[in-house]
């Protein structure tokens, strides 16, 4: 994966601690990948349902993956279905890498959704 504009190790353990406080004390849960993922479909979806089918719950975190990893160039939204799902195109390969490097660069596409969608205002102490 293209690693332009990575941040430092340092502002990521920063960022992905507060990320982890503001998941625990909004939902009284620990951080959760999953449901992080989760919770970044129904925001792109735009609804919240307190139930959803299984391949519903595959379509969401489908559309968080894609969207967080358009980031990159590797998807592009090309529109929204009749009922308002979006549906993104593939623009590129993902390439092979292992399960840690997978969960470290979705977690910095969090920290990176979270502050665009202003959902955090990170606090970076020099």
């Amino acid at each position: 994966m293209e690693r332009d504009g990575q941040m430092s190790e340092e502002e990521y353990i920063l960022k992905w601690s507060q990320v982890s406080h503001y998941w625990q004390t909004t939902f009284s849960k620990p951080a959760d990948l999953n449901g992080m993922l989760f919770l970044i479909g129904q925001r792109e979806i735009d609804q919240t349902k307190i139930k959803y089918k299984k391949q519903e719950k595959m379509d969401l975190f489908h559309v968080a993956i894609c969207k967080l990893l358009s980031q990159d160039g590797y998807y592009e939204m090309i529109g929204h279905d009749d009922e308002g799902w979006p549906h993104y195109e593939q623009l590129k390969e993902l390439p092979a890498i292992d399960i840690f490097t997978q969960e470290k660069i979705l977690r910095e596409k969090i920290i990176n959704y979270f502050e665009q969608e202003n959902i955090i205002t990170f606090q970076i102490i020099t």
